[in-house]
């Protein structure tokens, strides 16, 4: 009798960090890092601070990139290719209106991680796919304070990419330890977070230990 090919099963979900938009103390907020770091599964932390100049961002690299890398962590930072090969991040997170997949590939390389914003819109995520990017990010899901939204896709989003397509999707915008399962469910390779761990009730430590619990569904 023949045997039906073993479909194999998609990895887990996991937690895709985006620092607070302003730190109001560098130092104190490396060792909550380090902490939330510690407590679980962790693919990348993307260094995300509006606004700020220059110099700000490179000392925040600066800090905070050895911390993640020690606990093998990937370094993004938002909007700035050419702040990100100067700093060695691993790779740069690009909006609709931040410059193109197209010149944060020359800039950065063929072995950086580039990944797209593009909020609830399927064919600005296949673009960013046959450009070559590394990932796209749909959302913003929920309603969030951390940035100021328009778009608010529909899980079916997260299904159709991936059953149709291999590159990574993330998902964004209000992901609470609440609400991430759902999202994992319908079809997230990653959620990115922000307050929902920063500004957990009982700590980063333990929404990082909650978020990694529940997205292995």
């Amino acid at each position: 009798m023949a045997r039906t090919p073993t479909v194999p099963a998609r990895p887990p979900c996991r937690l895709y960090l985006i620092t607070p938009p302003a730190i109001a103390d560098l130092n104190a907020f490396a060792e909550t890092l380090d902490q939330a770091l510690s407590a679980g599964d962790v693919a990348a932390l993307q260094i995300r601070l509006k606004p700020a100049d220059d110099a700000t961002i490179r000392v925040a690299v600066e800090v905070l990139a050895p911390i993640a890398r020690r606990h093998d962590v990937a370094v993004l930072l938002n909007d700035r290719p050419d702040l990100a090969r100067e700093t060695g991040c691993d790779g740069v997170h690009i909006g609709q209106e931040d410059g193109s997949l197209t010149e944060a590939r020359r800039i950065l390389g063929p072995d950086a991680m580039i990944g797209v914003t593009c909020h609830d819109d399927r064919d600005l995520a296949w673009d960013a796919a046959e450009g070559g990017a590394d990932y796209v990010a749909f959302g913003a899901f929920y309603p969030t304070d951390t940035k100021e939204t328009v778009h608010r896709p529909g899980l079916e989003i997260l299904t159709v990419w991936q059953d149709t397509v291999e590159t990574p999707c993330v998902a964004i915008g209000g992901v609470t330890v609440d609400n991430a399962a759902d999202l994992a469910r319908a079809g997230a390779d990653f959620v990115a977070v922000s307050n929902g761990v920063w500004g957990y009730n009982e700590g980063a430590a333990e929404a990082v230990r909650l978020f990694n619990q529940r997205l292995r569904f």
